[in-house]
């Protein structure tokens, strides 16, 4: 048997363990129960460390930047190289983890990513021996592998979610899981930021690989593939809902899903969503250093807290769409997007007052909770069948992470086309260009919705 026959065997989905047909017993009945709850906490919290070890780069921009081994636009052009090749991932993970052992293929992605996290800490720590062009290209190619890694993250995370749940819970475990990213946002700004803030920024790459290592082991143990692999019916059997696509080969499923405009029109709204998120969350702490005058620390903690409220947003955000809105998600779609604009104006241009960025990261927080979970996702696994869940996340991924990884160059560039300097030769910045860009990105954001306005939920 050669290699690639190896490794496809390894990676392929768990066969079913024969079992005797009838109904489910009560025993079986509380093992699914146990089973779904470890594979969901295991895609929750195994995901939110992926997160950590994606972010890390934002909290130390400046210190690098200061340090003198990069700047603005060398840092702008290696948060786009995570991004793109995120982007690229994501849209050929998706596609391939249908056929996947969830399990090993979101491990597998988690190990690479420590290890580029890794191997980036032991390079700054030998900068001074390095010439900056050198550094600049390693970082660039290590940053570009963790983001195709990381696009092995979400995927068998989310497709674990849609192997054990059934549709009519499916939106509230999804709002719960997509607080994996803000908790882990909120780890890279708390954790990865006080490594920094005591040890210096090559040792909080150093402590976002530990932060991976945890969330490898955490997905080994707890995570399981499919219902069958454990000796359980499909989730279809189990919650008694018609499997229209039963039969269906999962490649002709997935053209059909490419061949959907609706999924391509949300594809672009969390494109645009992405543009104003990341612009937060990889340049905010650099505005408000620079722009409002703030400490390192202050500006970090104002930053995070966008992501800890975030988690209010995601955790609510299925559940309401689920109980109050009969799992229809526009409307409280539409009404979050507008929000999100709102915050990221008063962020931009609301003053520099404390309280009043605190507000702002506040409600953007929530804001972009309650969006990652609807256009970043869910929206569009709603409108596919089961067994394309992966391709829907590819095609959205795909268009998300490129525009996150335009905006990046597009801010660093204008971050640094707008750099003047005093007659003491100290920088000063002008963030009223890249501001416009981020605003209207979140406008376009919360417009493009409104074509699949008369849309229905697919039932499968």
């Amino acid at each position: 048997m050669g290699i690639l026959s190896r490794i496809t065997r390894f990676y392929a989905v768990s066969a079913p363990v024969p079992r005797a047909e009838g109904e489910m017993t009560p025993a079986d009945e509380r093992r699914y129960r146990r089973l779904a709850m470890e594979s969901f906490v295991a895609a929750t919290l195994g995901y939110s460390l992926y997160y950590v070890c994606r972010t890390s780069l934002n909290v130390m921009k400046k210190p690098i930047i200061d340090s003198g081994v990069l700047d603005a636009a060398d840092l702008g052009v290696i948060g786009s190289a995570l991004l793109f090749a995120y982007a690229i991932g994501k849209f050929v993970n998706g596609f391939v983890c249908d056929y996947c052992n969830i399990k090993r293929f979101m491990a597998t992605g988690l190990i690479v990513s420590l290890v580029a996290n890794l191997a980036m800490g032991l390079c700054g720590m030998a900068s001074a021996a390095i010439p900056t062009a050198v550094i600049f290209v390693v970082f660039a190619v290590l940053w570009g592998v963790n983001g195709w890694a990381q696009s092995m993250g979400a995927p068998p995370a989310i497709i674990s979610l849609s192997r054990w749940f059934p549709l009519s819970r499916r939106g509230t475990f999804y709002g719960f899981f997509s607080a994996s990213h803000n908790i882990g946002e909120f780890l890279s700004f708390i954790f990865v930021g006080l490594i920094v803030s005591v040890a210096g920024w090559q040792w909080g790459f150093v402590g976002s690989a530990v932060a991976g290592a945890v969330g490898v082991l955490l997905v080994i143990v707890l995570l399981h593939d499919t219902p069958t692999s454990k000796g359980l019916p499909p989730i279809e059997r189990i919650a008694g809902e018609r499997a229209s696509d039963a039969g269906e080969r999962v490649s002709d499923i997935q053209r059909r899903v490419i061949r959907m405009p609706a999924v391509w029109i949300l594809a672009a709204a969390s494109a645009f969503m992405y543009m104003s998120r990341y612009a937060i969350n990889g340049w905010g702490v650099l505005y408000l250093q620079e722009a409002k005058g703030m400490s390192d620390e202050a500006a970090v903690s104002i930053v995070s807290i966008n992501a800890l409220f975030g988690v209010f947003g995601t955790v609510l955000s299925g559940w309401f769409s689920d109980t109050l809105f009969a799992g229809d998600r526009r409307r409280p779609a539409l009404l979050f997007g507008v929000l999100n604009s709102v915050a990221l104006a008063l962020f931009l241009w609301g003053g520099d007052a404390v309280w009043v960025n605190v507000v702002a990261m506040t409600l953007f927080g929530v804001a972009i909770g309650v969006l990652i979970c609807f256009l970043g996702g869910l929206m569009a696994v709603d409108i596919v069948p089961r067994k394309a869940t992966g391709a829907a996340l590819g095609i959205v991924g795909v268009a998300s992470y490129v525009a996150a990884g335009v905006q990046d160059v597009v801010s660093g560039w204008l971050i640094n086309d707008n750099i003047s300097y005093t007659l003491s030769g100290a920088r000063q910045y002008d963030f009223t260009a890249v501001g416009i860009f981020w605003f209207v990105a979140s406008v376009v954001s919360f417009l493009l919705p409104l074509a699949n306005w008369h849309r229905k939920v697919k039932e499968d």
